[in-house]
């Protein structure tokens, strides 16, 4: 019976730290931008400057 009482003491911990962690993150503004994902599928990727150096080097060999 003891154990119970030390497993729901350590699961309300742990949810609390769930919790505070999920606080953070809302208010740091972590879920504000609610926007962008929906249409980043339809922007291009853009190569990254390493990526056109990488194909300039093959492309002059």
């Amino acid at each position: 019976m003891e154990v119970i009482v030390i497993l729901i003491g350590a699961s309300l911990l742990v949810a609390g730290g769930f919790l505070a962690a999920f606080l953070w993150a809302v208010k740091d503004g972590q879920y504000d931008d609610k926007y962008t994902p929906s249409i980043r599928i339809l922007f291009e990727n853009k190569k990254s400057k390493n990526e056109k150096n990488i194909s300039n080097e093959d492309k002059s060999k």
